[in-house]
């Protein structure tokens, strides 16, 4: 790689680039010192505001008094930079150092995944303990799995999702206080949620104001899932086989998906595509962040995966590129529940039994809550509801959870137990 070019970049970033406004994001992180041997990776969907998110940090190291000229930040999606190998890290540092007469003390690496051999890249920097070192990634596997796999754990992974409910009202600048709840702008508050929860939480879309646009924006992030996360980085050949299965998820959010009945339903069509393309593409969707998955609860671990999953789209938003149906707004709430839960770490399995339950949320390999997520709470699914919390409670022993509804707030009694009803706005600023 031409060294011009490489100063080039770099003075770019020393003395041209600009800190957008920037939306301080609610994630617990801290910037690691120098010298200290820890990495900070920062996960999460494209478009989710990664790079934003490295901005603010850098912001904050400005603030306290860091030099701009210790901090070295890179963009491998950059279009000059394709091609770079981990050797020319060093060139890189050589054009930092002719700028500025010092080595960077601050690394800053946005979507490292697009370099080959990427991991060599991080232990060659991080065994030199001199820099403080933080990377984003658009893929959930290639940083989690393979940066403890590579350098043994020593680094901080942060997920960074689109915006919460808590962060979109922030973004619009509506009071979302407890005295606010209490009053008539809690007419406000239930109005934001709505266009939340079905425009979605990617930054870019929230600021936009047309359906269409937003329509067309959301469209152009499907399609960067489809060919750049998944055709170009798996070598993915079927590609038919791989827009069904999207499709499918895009249609089916809060609903089951079974590999073996949709491979059935496409060789009855004279489609082809076998099981383990089908899990596959699954597996590639869940990587990129563009759905998210959730087992049948069992205590083995061979019949939780003998069951179909609970898919889920990791964005309501996208919900705008389907035909809406009769339980239109249920599943929406369904999904954008299990996106929480995702975004504040538990993890989830549905329950069904005689009945069925929604969400059971699990500490380390036990049943800890149970919930169930509906829109509206009334005559014609009351009973359903209740039943099948109730059989979640009484089959796996627990007694916390309840149901998170858009329109009820009152609590009920049912055989002895107070059934706990939270109303979704609340629930999502807990």
């Amino acid at each position: 790689m031409k060294s011009e070019l490489l100063l080039k970049i770099v003075a770019e970033w020393l003395y041209e680039t600009t800190f957008p406004s920037l939306l301080v994001r609610e994630l617990n992180d801290e910037i690691s010192q120098p010298g200290t041997g820890s990495i900070t990776a920062v996960v999460g969907p494209r478009r989710a505001g990664k790079t934003f998110f490295l901005f603010q940090k850098i912001e904050a190291l400005v603030k306290k008094g860091v030099s701009r000229d210790d901090i070295l930040f890179l963009d491998f999606e950059d279009y000059r930079l394709k091609g770079f190998q981990p050797e020319h890290i060093d060139s890189v540092i050589e054009a930092f150092q002719q700028l500025t007469k010092k080595q960077p003390r601050y690394l800053f690496f946005d979507e490292i995944q697009q370099v080959p051999d990427w991991s060599k890249l991080l232990r060659t920097l991080h065994n030199q303990r001199k820099y403080s070192i933080t990377i984003t990634g658009s893929n959930s596997s290639l940083l989690k799995r393979e940066i403890a796999t590579e350098l043994r754990g020593r680094y901080n992974d942060v997920l960074l999702m689109p915006f919460s409910f808590r962060e979109y009202l922030r973004f619009k600048n509506i009071d979302f206080s407890s005295s606010a709840l209490h009053t008539s702008r809690r007419g406000i508050v239930n109005g934001a949620f709505e266009d939340w929860i079905f425009n979605g939480g990617y930054p870019e879309v929230c600021a936009l104001t047309e359906k269409s646009s937003r329509r067309h924006l959301l469209q152009n992030y499907y399609e960067t899932v489809f060919y750049r996360d998944i055709i170009d980085r798996y070598s993915v050949k079927a590609r038919d086989l791989l827009d069904g299965v999207m499709s499918a998820v895009l249609n089916g959010s809060g609903e089951l998906f079974s590999v073996s009945s949709y491979t059935s339903q496409l060789q009855k069509s004279g489609n082809s595509g076998s099981k383990r393309s089908v899990a596959s593409y699954l597996r590639y969707l869940q990587e990129a962040f563009f759905l998210l998955s959730s087992e049948k609860f069992s205590w083995s671990a061979r019949k939780r995966t003998m069951n179909p999953e609970k898919v889920y789209l990791t964005d309501t938003g996208f919900s705008l590129l389907t035909l809406s149906g009769s339980d239109y707004r249920g599943k929406l709430l369904e999904t954008a529940v299990a996106g929480e839960f995702f975004r504040r770490g538990s993890r989830t399995c549905y329950y069904k039994g005689k009945r069925e339950c929604d969400f059971v949320v699990m500490t380390d390999s036990h049943p800890e809550s149970a919930w169930q997520v509906c829109w509206n709470l009334d005559n014609n699914n009351l009973q359903r509801e209740i039943g099948g919390l109730e059989e979640a409670f009484k089959e796996l022993n627990i007694s916390n959870g309840g149901i998170i509804t858009f329109n009820s707030t009152e609590n009920l009694q049912d055989n002895s137990r107070k059934i706990q009803i939270i109303p979704a706005i609340e629930w999502f600023l807990m």
